[in-house]
C-alpha cells in the first residue's frame, strides 16, 4: 500500500515543529518497507546566512536529520502509531554517512528510506537523500523510541 501525506499529514508523525520541522511532504509509504519524502530547500532556511553567507549550502547534519525525520514517519506508519507528547524517536547511531553533493537554495530534496532490520525496539534504517536524481548524502541510521 501507498500512502502520501501533506505536511498536515506529516506533523501527525512528528513532534518536529517550525524551524525543525525537515519534512515538507510524503510522496510514497510502504509501511514495514520505504519512504519517499521531500524538503523543499528554500533561502529563507534560518541556517542558510550563517551557513555559508557567499555560497549558501545546507548543513550535512541536517540533511541526515531530514533523513531520519523521514524514518521516524516511517517507523510510526509500520507501527499503526502517530507521535505523541509521551514519546521520541532518538538515534542511536549514524554509520557509512557520505556527503556526495552540496544542497543549496532552489533544490528540491528526495528523501528515500528503507527499513534495513527492526530487533528489540531498534530500527535500522538505509537513506538516500537525492537532488535532481543525483545522490546528495547517504547514511545508515539507527534510531530507537523512548518514552518521556
Amino acid at each position: 500500500m501507498t500512502v502520501a501525506l501533506d505536511i498536515r499529514g506529516v506533523l501527525d508523525f512528528l513532534p518536529h515543529r517550525f524551524p525543525f520541522v525537515l519534512v515538507d511532504r510524503v510522496l510514497e509509504i510502504e509501511p514495514g518497507k520505504r519512504i519517499l519524502a521531500q524538503k523543499n530547500v528554500t533561502f529563507n532556511e534560518p541556517f542558510f546566512p550563517g551557513h555559508f553567507p557567499n555560497y549558501p549550502v545546507m548543513p550535512g547534519v541536517l540533511i541526515v536529520e531530514a533523513l531520519a525525520q523521514a524514518a521516524a514517519i516511517l517507523a510510526f506508519q509500520t507501527q499503526g502509531a502517530k507521535a505523541d507528547a509521551n514519546s521520541v524517536y532518538l538515534f542511536v547511531g549514524i554509520d557509512n554517512v557520505r556527503f556526495k553533493k552540496p544542497v543549496t537554495p532552489g533544490d528540491v530534496l528526495h528523501l528515500e528510506v528503507s527499513i534495513t532490520r527492526t530487533s528489540r525496539g531498534l530500527w535500522k534504517f538505509a537513506g538516500q537523500a537525492k537532488v535532481d536524481g543525483a545522490v546528495a548524502t547517504e547514511a545508515e541510521i539507527m534510531c530507537t523510541l523512548r518514552n518521556i
